[in-house]
């Protein structure tokens, strides 16, 4: 028999087992609830973004970007795509050294050529592979400036995801100004300059430098009528040092303080010189005073953010140099004096692209304008002043002019992407690198790239079915029978604006073409400094009053001895002369009518013709 002892040790002994059963159960549970939690919390922790994903998501963006900005390319030339061709193959044949008078307008008038560079490098293409080639080159070159600008985008976002998304609508926004003209190519060259511009302030390297210095030079042989524009980028990085400077030399406080101290050496008595220290010392305290508050302002502001960075002053001397490359051009000083000129004469009061910007017939630039101001007053995003700067500049521009909706998409455009990227990087940064890397991964791609193909092939379907020449806008079968039937060489037509390029193109002498400038007395005459205003001849202005019938077109025809018309047929000017006795109809298509003007001397002949023809 068991003792009491015994069994109270054994009872001991299997409490003791079961207790340690117990807690082997507990550590088991909490070592699997533990490994449990730890896979929640690695399916639940940031998400992790390689080199490989990165370049990968930049190649798919790069595809997409160049696909859709091809899409929305046109195919049909436009107005100033053929006189550029033609000027390009003057050139080609004859050298640059003697464009100093015009070739193509039967008014024997002066002029310089202002982009002879663009126009060579058009016509070589034309040359070679025709029509089908400037219409592969705009969407190469509309292709560059898209990729130029998901660069810029994803440089001030720091966010492949916002920065392609951006990219898509700034070239969306800009798509009515893509065309085979000198300015895409400028369009490009800007980006590149900011860039550049941003690059040279972070890094100080001689390559930015030489690049900002390199870019003009292009601008100014290429289209040297925005050569100013170019400079116009760097104001906002010199206007913010500008007022940091202002800022932190607290002027007011020091103008004080040497008052003050002026005081104490004219003070007669110690207290007042006393009086005069102790007020020197409260403006000390209160310049230390402001210079902490500052710092906490800059450290942490409310809404703009604000840099003094000494390397503007670099970047001034850059741009001193960049601003001698103006003379590198056949133009002379064409480059500094052609905005100039065009902004004193009356042809951007008339130019549709020239007018002033209405929002509702710019539906697009409204929506652009209100996410905009959306981002700027409810979120608390924070901006840098240049962009701030560049931002207002610009709005202001475009709703001055027209075509400067396309400087707002191209530069604002990064600086919204920007701002959103801010805010994703402070509220959800990982689900755009979720998106990333999905996008990154086989699949992601493989569906990304096939969507796209599928969106832009819809894009560019009604594109592909347009003619090169839009036979609505230009004479080309009035042109044929002109070339075949007329004496080119002693007639003087007139004709209208739109579609004068055209007929340049088809070796045709014009009244007008779209090289308003040629045709407007800033740059056709002299200055007179008496009167103060140019003495040319305001050819634009007679010719735009003529078709729009507020000018007497006989006495307009009368002045310049115009012998043959040309005229849409639909005009208000072709009804008129469809009932003058004076004027004999020619030719007529379905678009376009040719008349000639019988004067004395044509009716006489005209009346001899009809006797031969009877005998």
């Amino acid at each position: 028999m068991k003792t009491e002892n015994q069994e109270n040790n054994e009872n001991e002994k299997i409490l003791e087992a079961e207790n340690s059963a117990s807690v082997e159960n507990e550590q088991a549970e909490s070592t699997e609830k533990t490994q449990e939690d730890t896979k929640k919390e690695n399916k639940k922790g940031p998400v992790v973004l390689t080199k490989k994903h990165g370049i990968i998501f930049h190649i798919v963006a790069i595809l997409c970007i160049a696909m859709f900005c091809a899409a929305i390319s046109p195919k049909c030339l436009q107005n100033d795509t053929y006189y550029t061709i033609t000027i390009g193959e003057y050139i080609y044949n004859n050298g640059i050294s003697d464009l100093t008078q015009d070739l193509y307008s039967w008014h024997e008038l002066p002029y310089t050529y202002p982009h002879w560079l663009y126009d060579l490098c058009i016509f070589l293409i034309y040359n070679s592979f025709g029509h089908q080639g400037i219409f592969i080159s705009t969407m190469v070159l509309n292709a560059i400036l898209g990729i130029s600008v998901y660069c810029l985008c994803n440089k001030k976002s720091k966010n492949k995801v916002i920065s392609l998304v951006v990219t898509l609508g700034a070239m969306y926004l800009v798509k009515s100004f893509v065309a085979a003209r000198a300015q895409l190519v400028t369009f490009i060259l800007f980006v590149w300059g900011v860039m550049s511009i941003e690059k040279f302030l972070e890094t100080k390297k001689l390559r930015y430098a030489l690049m900002l210095i390199l870019i003009p030079l292009l601008i100014t042989n290429l289209h040297c009528a925005v050569f100013p524009f170019y400079f116009i980028l760097f104001l906002p990085y010199i206007g913010e040092y500008l007022l940091m400077v202002l800022e932190d030399a607290d002027l007011d406080l020091k103008l004080f303080k040497k008052i003050f101290k002026v005081q104490k050496k004219f003070a007669k008595t110690e207290d007042k010189k006393a009086s005069c220290d102790r007020k020197v010392a409260r403006v000390e305290a209160d310049i230390s005073e402001r210079i902490r508050k500052r710092e906490i302002i800059r450290e942490k502001p409310y809404k703009i953010k604000v840099e003094k960075n000494h390397t503007v002053l670099l970047l001034i001397a850059v741009m001193a140099i960049a601003a001698l490359t103006g003379f590198l051009n056949p133009a002379g000083d064409g480059a500094y004096t052609y905005l100039v000129k065009t902004l004193q004469g009356n042809t951007t009061e008339s130019i549709n692209e020239h007018l002033p910007l209405t929002l509702v017939e710019n539906t697009e630039f409204a929506v652009a304008i209100v996410i905009y101001l959306l981002v700027l007053i409810f979120t608390d995003s924070k901006i840098k002043l240049p962009d701030l700067f560049m931002l207002a500049g610009i709005t202001f521009l475009a709703f001055n002019s027209r075509r400067q909706v396309s400087m707002f998409a191209l530069f604002c455009g990064p600086i919204l992407a920007g701002l959103i990227g801010g805010l994703v990087g402070k509220y959800d940064r990982e689900t755009f690198r979720k998106i990333e890397k999905w996008v990154a991964s086989w699949f992601g791609t493989v569906v990304v790239i096939c969507l796209c193909i599928i969106w832009t092939t819809h894009l560019i379907k009604p594109t592909l079915r347009e003619d090169f020449v839009d036979e609505t806008d230009y004479p080309v079968a009035a042109a044929d029978w002109m070339l075949e039937n007329l004496d080119l060489e002693n007639m003087r037509l007139y004709n209208e604006y739109n579609y004068g390029a055209y007929l340049v193109f088809r070796g045709i002498p014009v009244f007008i073409d779209s090289r308003c400038d040629l045709y407007s007395p800033e740059f056709n005459g002299e200055y007179n400094t008496e009167t103060k205003e140019y003495d040319g001849r305001d050819i634009f202005s007679d010719a735009l009053d003529i078709a729009g019938l507020s000018y007497d077109y006989k006495r307009g025809f009368e002045e310049y001895d115009i012998t043959h018309v040309i005229l849409y047929d639909n005009a208000k000017l072709a009804s008129q002369l469809d009932d003058d006795g004076d004027y004999k109809e020619l030719y007529r298509d379905d678009y376009f009518v040719v008349y000639e003007r019988l004067t004395e001397k044509t009716a006489q002949e005209a009346q001899q013709a009809v006797l031969d023809a009877t005998m």
